[in-house]
C-alpha cells in the first residue's frame, strides 16, 4: 500500500522542526512546570531533534542546538545520563571546523551540567574549564555574555 501524501513533507519537517523546539523552550522557562508539563517539554524537545534530521538544509549548528536543548530537558529532569548522552553528541556535532565557538562552548556548557546533575564535581569543573577557554576565542560580546551567565548557574 503506498501513501500520497497532500503536502509538503520538506515544509513539515521545516515548520516542525522550530515549532517544537520554541514549545518546548517555553516549557523551560515556565516557572512552575508539572509532571504532565516536563513530559510534554521533552517529547516537544525530541520531536523538534528528530525533525531536523530529517531537513535536507540541516548543518552541525542546527543539530547542535538540538542535541544541546535535549540535554538541558534531561538535566532539568534530573536525569544525569540522558543529559550526558545528548551533551556528548551535541559536543561530537561540534568538533567541524564550520561550527562557530559558540556552539562549542555551549556543548561544553550541557556537559558541565550534566556532570553537576550526576554529582561528578571534577568532571563538572573540567568542562566549565573548556567553556571557560572557548570564551576567550569568541568575538562577539553579547554571545559571550550570555554563555558566560549560562555557566555562571553551573555550581
Amino acid at each position: 500500500m503506498s501513501q500520497s501524501l497532500s503536502f509538503d513533507i520538506v515544509a513539515a519537517h521545516r515548520y516542525f522542526s522550530a515549532e517544537c523546539f520554541n514549545r518546548a523552550w517555553d516549557l523551560i522557562e515556565k516557572p512552575q512546570r508539572t509532571a504532565e508539563d516536563d513530559e510534554k517539554m521533552l517529547l516537544l524537545s525530541l520531536a523538534s531533534l528528530w525533525h531536523w534530521t530529517q531537513r535536507p538544509d540541516r548543518t552541525p549548528t542546527n543539530l547542535s542546538v538540538g542535541y544541546w536543548q535535549a540535554s538541558r530537558i534531561y538535566a532539568l529532569l534530573g536525569q544525569s545520563d540522558n543529559a550526558r548522552k545528548y551533551a556528548q553528541f551535541c559536543l561530537r556535532v561540534c568538533q567541524g571546523e564550520d561550527i562557530l565557538p559558540f556552539y562549542l562552548g555551549y556543548a561544553y556548557e550541557a556537559l558541565a551540567r550534566a556532570e553537576m546533575v550526576a554529582g561528578d564535581r571534577e568532571k563538572m569543573k573540567d568542562y566549565l574549564q573548556k567553556a571557560m577557554q572557548v570564551t576567550e576565542k569568541m568575538s562577539d560580546p553579547e554571545a559571550k555574555k550570555q554563555l558566560l551567565e549560562d555557566l555562571s548557574t553551573i555550581r
